[in-house]
């Protein structure tokens, strides 16, 4: 697990907690990000960044209902928006 998801995870073990499902997913979107930039033509990673950007989008918008200082937590740590 990468460094940002295991400083906002809930325990030891914690896989599965909406903090660290957006710390992975927002490194996956940096890695496609960088990827999609070489290779313009590539619309299946195309896809998979759409379909990762929803994703971490629905995840922020659960936590924004459910717990919000648990959100601005996640959007400071990751520098996700403003």
């Amino acid at each position: 697990m990468i460094k940002k998801a295991k400083e906002l995870a809930i325990h030891e073990k914690d896989t599965g907690s909406s903090e660290v499902q957006i710390a992975l997913l927002t490194e996956k979107i940096e890695n496609l990000s960088k990827h999609m930039k070489q290779s313009k033509k590539d619309k299946h990673s195309s896809l998979g960044l759409l379909k990762a950007v929803n994703k971490r989008k629905k995840l922020l918008d659960y936590l924004k209902k459910k717990k919000v200082d648990s959100y601005k937590e996640v959007i400071s740590k990751l520098n996700i928006r403003k």
